[in-house]
């Protein structure tokens, strides 16, 4: 297990700087202001207390924040009720693409995400007095560049989804403005290029000072991210190749085990929200609520151990998908079957014989029973009942969220190649093909830009709606339009909750002027 030096340790050991509730909204920075009065700003230790603050609010999405950004692509479905009865009805039609603009989920995932952005900001005001304190200002910046890290990922997942969204650069909010998706991952861009030049030049493991936190690679794959978006695809492939090139990241060996305790801080993952049961049975623990993704009936192999809600499940299109392009390495790890899900799966003359290892039992021993909610789980949200803490009976209890792994940097930079982008480290080929190893697969040659996105699909499905926001990108409605299931453009970004509307005249005004939305 992970030891206390780990960045989750110090975010408990030191008190979080300068957050107020969760609840409060947007309007906290006074407060900030007013608790920040007593700090010593000549204090390097102080300086990074602030920037542990930041990481406190970056690791803590809301549950249901990672639902609603991963749940509308063609490898997921709703779950919840299996085609009859919903018990989130309207998180069950986004899914579908009919989207309820009062909806809570919406609202709550857009004031949730905006609280995060603003308190990292907060964070960096205050970053900025113990620069006045004097605190050395390299080392300022540096934590500067790591708090605009976190605030470009977060803005990068509220662009993809609602498109024209706030750049937040100040808690003064009479700054604040809306701009369009476009001008947001610029933007983004922009940040990342000076942030990239202030972080230190390691892999997140080799970190001393806070273990696991975001080095400069980071901030190079979120400017990656944002170029793509603007399908700058030259840029993607420099940018992308300064990460292969770096020679800091390599695939881990074992694709289940990344998923897993064994691919916590990992040779593959660039940035990952770190969460921890600290080896201890009862007292401190940080995690996410992985009960959403869980099972609403199981026979675990720890007796002892929680299941969950059932409002997440791979989608029947991408388990055929996977078994007719012969994988098991992936499917095994991403998918969980229960007797249900393989009976239906198996009611497809196309697929009635299904290879022996296809099972509702996993290979960690666990088995997945019938539920009225969902025919198969994430396996990638999922970890084995054997290598929870003991004491500790949460569904995923101890298991970290990766963000950003470097399956997805090389496919990102193999897919820019194959579009157009310069080679700078190395063929798309090898790029695509180190996947493909790892997975089982044989090597492919002359690789095209659908073969990337097959495997785009293939390794990174149930991971932060990566394959719904390609699809947009590249108009693909034909993809998205499965299971009965209408897509079209003017449904790739969701409306703006009516709740925030009310509050913003400035969001108001933008959504009165773009259609779209």
């Amino acid at each position: 297990m992970k030891s206390k030096k780990y960045l989750l340790a110090t975010l408990l050991m030191i008190t979080a700087f300068l957050l107020t509730d969760c609840n409060k909204q947007l309007d906290t920075p006074k407060e900030l202001e007013t608790q920040a009065k007593s700090v010593d700003y000549t204090s390097p230790t102080a300086a990074k207390a602030a920037l542990v603050g930041a990481y406190v609010q970056f690791q803590s999405y809301w549950w249901e924040e990672l639902a609603l950004l991963q749940v509308r692509g063609d490898d997921v479905n709703s779950g919840g009720g299996r085609g009859t009865v919903y018990d989130q009805e309207p998180y069950h039609q986004a899914d579908l693409f009919v989207y309820d603009a009062n909806y809570w989920m919406f609202n709550s995932t857009w004031d949730g995400m905006f609280q995060h952005v603003i308190q990292i900001t907060a964070q960096i005001e205050q970053l900025e007095k113990f620069r006045e304190g004097g605190v050395n200002p390299a080392l300022i910046d540096q934590y500067i560049a790591e708090c605009k890290v976190m605030r470009a990922h977060i803005t990068l997942q509220l662009a993809r989804t609602w498109g024209g969204v706030f750049k937040v650069t100040s808690t003064n909010q009479t700054t604040l403005q809306v701009l369009p998706k476009d001008d947001i991952m610029k933007w983004i861009k922009s940040e990342m290029e000076d942030a990239s030049s202030k972080l230190l030049d390691l892999h997140p493991n080799q970190r001393t000072d806070l273990k696991g936190g975001i080095t400069k690679y980071a901030a190079l794959a979120i400017k990656a991210m944002a170029e793509l978006e603007l399908k700058d695809y030259n840029a993607v492939a420099a940018t992308t190749g300064a990460i292969i090139s770096s020679g800091k990241f390599s695939l881990y060996s074992d694709f289940d085990k990344e998923f897993k305790t064994a691919g916590k801080l990992s040779s593959e993952n660039i940035l990952e929200l770190q969460f921890s049961d600290f080896n201890t049975g009862s007292g401190d623990n940080s995690n996410y609520l992985g009960g959403f993704f869980g099972p609403t009936d199981w026979t675990p192999l720890v007796s002892s151990a929680g299941g969950g809600w059932g409002f997440f499940e791979p989608s029947e299109k991408y388990i055929k998908f996977m078994l007719t392009r012969g994988e098991r390495t992936r499917l095994q790890t991403s998918v969980i079957f229960t007797p249900d899900g393989i009976s239906k799966i198996k009611s497809d003359p196309a697929f009635a014989t299904l290879p022996a290892w296809i099972s509702n039992t996993t290979p960690q021993g666990d088995i997945f029973l019938n539920s009225p909610r969902a025919y198969f789980y994430s396996g990638k949200h999922y970890l084995p009942s054997s290598e929870l803490i003991t004491g500790r009976t949460d569904y995923a209890s101890n298991k970290n969220y990766i963000c950003i792994r470097y399956a997805e940097i090389l496919l990102m930079y193999a897919e820019a190649v194959t579009r157009g982008g310069a080679a700078s480290a190395g063929t798309a080929d090898n790029a695509v093909n180190l996947v493909r190893t790892r997975a089982g697969l044989a090597p492919l040659s002359g690789v095209t830009s659908q073969q990337v996105m097959d495997e785009k699909y293939a390794e990174l499905a149930m991971e932060w709606g990566i394959r719904f926001y390609d699809m947009v990108r590249l108009e693909n409605t034909t993809a998205l339009s499965y299971d009965g299931r209408t897509f079209t453009m003017a449904k790739k970004y969701l409306p703006y909750p009516l709740a925030q509307l009310d509050k913003s005249f400035v969001l108001k005004q933008y959504a009165d002027t773009h259609p779209d939305h």
